[in-house]
Parts: C-alpha cells; sequence; structure tokens
C-alpha cells in the first residue's frame, strides 16, 4: 500500500534534530524524499545547545534507513542565498518539490516587552518570522513550477493564540506566522498550493528542555529540572500531560501534507493538549 506522501518531496528547517529530524523522519515513512537543511552552529544568546553537522548527518542517516532519499545542507536561514541554493540543489537531485516545513526557529529568554535587547528582538523577528518568509520565498517557485500543487506549513506557536507573560518578542514573531499563513493561502490558492500553520504547545525537544526553560517555569527555584517545569506546564493544559512529542506534530504535519486535507487551507492547527481552550 503506497505511503501517504508517496513519491513527494518535502524541504524541512531545523531539520538535524527536535522537530525538524521528526518531520523529515515521518515524512520519509511515508514515501517522501527530503530536503533537509540547518544551521548547525550556535546563535547568540540562545541558552542551550545547538545541533551539529552530525545531528544533521543523523537525520539523513535515519531517513536513508527508511529506503528514501535526502539531500542535506548547512544553512542559516537568516541567509536567503543560501536558502535558495540549498532549495535549488535539492530540486535538481530529487526532481520536484510538494511539501514545505518552514520550522527552524529559536526559543526564547524572557523579559518584559519593553526590556527585551534590542539584539534579541532582532534576531527574533530575524529567525522566527522573516527566516519562515525566506523559507517560503525560496521554496514556493518550485512549487509552483512542478504544476501539481502542494502543501506549505509554517511553524507557529500557542503563544500566538495566549498570553505568556515575558516572551513578547516570541509572541511577536509567532503572531507574524499566523499572518503571513493567511496571506499566503489567499495568494497561492489559485495554484491549488495549501498553506496552514502548526501551533504547537510545550514540545519535548532541546529547544524546551534545557535549565533556561526550566527556570522560566519555575522562578521560584534555585535550580530546577524537568520534573520541576511539568506541573505549571501541564497545567496550560486541558488533557493531563505536560508536553507533547515530537511525533504528534510531524503526524499534524503528515495529515496537513497528505490528499486528506487536500481542501484545508489557510488554518491555524493546534497540536496543544487543549492550550487553546484553557
Amino acid at each position: 500500500m503506497p505511503g501517504r506522501v508517496e513519491g513527494k518531496v518535502a524541504f524541512i528547517t531545523g531539520a538535524a534534530r527536535g522537530q525538524g529530524r521528526s518531520h523529515a523522519v515521518r515524512l520519509a515513512q511515508e514515501g517522501a524524499d527530503i530536503i533537509a537543511v540547518d544551521i548547525c552552529e550556535p546563535i547568540r544568546n540562545v541558552a542551550y545547545d545547538f545541533p551539529t553537522e552530525a545531528d544533521l548527518a543523523e537525520t539523513a542517516r535515519l531517513v536513508e534507513q527508511l529506503d528514501r532519499r535526502i539531500v542535506t545542507h548547512k544553512v542559516d536561514i537568516r541567509n536567503y542565498d543560501g536558502l535558495k541554493a540549498a532549495v535549488d540543489d535539492g530540486v535538481a537531485q530529487l526532481g520536484r518539490l510538494d511539501i514545505v516545513a518552514a520550522n527552524a526557529a529559536i526559543g526564547v529568554n524572557q523579559y518584559r516587552a519593553w526590556e527585551v535587547p534590542e539584539e534579541e528582538w532582532q534576531d527574533m523577528i530575524d529567525i522566527n518570522l522573516t527566516g519562515q518568509w525566506r523559507t517560503c520565498k525560496a521554496a514556493i517557485p518550485h512549487v509552483i513550477e512542478g504544476g501539481r500543487g502542494g502543501s506549505i506549513a509554517l511553524t507557529s506557536s500557542m503563544a500566538a493564540l495566549r498570553t505568556y507573560p515575558g516572551i513578547g518578542h516570541y509572541s511577536a514573531a509567532k503572531h507574524g506566522v499566523v499572518g503571513l499563513t493567511a496571506t499566503l493561502a489567499v495568494e497561492l490558492g489559485e495554484y491549488n498550493i495549501r498553506v496552514n500553520s502548526l501551533l504547537p504547545t510545550q514540545v519535548d525537544t532541546p529547544m524546551i528542555m534545557n535549565e533556561a526553560m526550566y527556570r522560566n517555569f519555575r522562578p521560584d527555584l534555585e535550580s530546577p529540572g524537568r520534573e520541576d517545569m511539568a506541573g505549571p506546564s501541564k497545567a496550560a493544559h486541558a488533557l493531563d500531560l505536560p508536553w507533547v512529542e515530537p511525533i504528534d506534530v510531524s503526524n499534524a504535519l503528515l495529515y496537513l501534507a497528505s490528499d486528506e486535507a487536500r481542501y484545508i487551507t489557510g488554518v491555524n492547527f493546534p497540536v496543544a493538549a487543549g492550550a487553546n481552550i484553557t
């Protein structure tokens, strides 16, 4: 029985680990070949370890283990020329482009909105919003040229729907992603290209599971850990769990990329354990 995205090609940013790696593997399990990029180096003022080229190579190994093809590039999504070159090369090798997962992003240091350092505000917008636009800018011409329609999923956040004090710069970027999603959905409708956004809650990835984030959730403790974060994280959800897993977001992406969602566009899709209703 063919996979749900059999024979298609997906372009995924932030693919070296976390949600991006999960997306690559899940789509490959269902028959897609992959173009995968990641920065694979540290970013200033980000308080957790970033993936490496070895991590991106591991993503490639996992995809190839599923007997699918993958093209990888080390690219910063703030670099449009680099993104375009990566997509162009991937399409040249794999023959087409059908699915775009604009996933790459950075986490957040907490400040009151008027106290965010200038460079941290700028990096947040450049990566979490403008980087998604650059991803689409590089990829969309290939999807249009294919003439088969396609699916684009931009990763936003529950921070685009709920108010979380201390992350105004992150929230502003993720609100912007929702606005970009709606505009692209209207503009690309004539090409049968569907555009939706994924809105996860906390996801069990290194971007969330790190000392800085534990302190954000438990500022009352001197050295909080993962277990200390679980209680307040769970309190944000209708379901009785503190966070979701990367596969949960990947399954949503797969659905939106598949023909099962062929008439779904312009939707903000929560993968949120009910955080959107609490």
